[in-house]
């Protein structure tokens, strides 16, 4: 049986810039195109720069208005505060559902009521983790949840 190619996307508040980790994510991006249209979208603006110089409420509020506007079928927020889930929970995810968003904030993290638009809130570490790092464990357990999903050795 052919499995449905899952279509997922990452959003991220962050400058795009190359560096190592970058490196990282393209090659598990790569692997990940065996099971998924996957691409990474980084985004950040004058506001966000401009607010995140005045204080966290300003920032916060620059993040929603420009993650709002790609709110998608099933979103999944990174958040601190969110559920820890094993591989294989994580996984099941992937056997629901097939158009999958998922969102990293800015410094601040996300407002309060922001949150509400969230099919799911997941967190990556009871530690915090920067961005590049978050990024580089976020596209490897999609890659382990994709290849549970489609008993690929690789979780094994």
């Amino acid at each position: 049986m052919i499995q449905k190619l899952h279509k997922i996307t990452v959003f991220s508040i962050e400058k795009e810039k190359k560096d190592e980790y970058t490196v990282i994510v393209e090659s598990y991006k790569k692997m990940i195109g065996r099971y998924a249209n996957i691409k990474g979208i980084c985004l950040f603006n004058k506001k966000i720069a401009l607010s995140q110089k005045k204080d966290a409420t300003e920032a916060k509020k620059s993040y929603s208005e420009v993650l709002e506007n790609n709110l998608g079928t099933y979103n999944i927020f990174l958040h601190e505060r969110g559920k820890m889930l094993d591989s294989m929970e994580f996984s099941n995810i992937f056997n629901k559902f097939y158009d999958i968003n998922f969102f990293i904030a800015g410094a601040f993290g996300f407002e309060e009521k922001f949150l509400n638009n969230a099919d799911n809130v997941i967190s990556l570490s009871k530690m915090t983790l920067s961005h590049k790092i978050a990024k580089v464990v976020l596209y490897e357990q999609i890659y382990r949840a994709l290849s549970i999903v489609n008993s690929h050795p690789y979780h094994k």
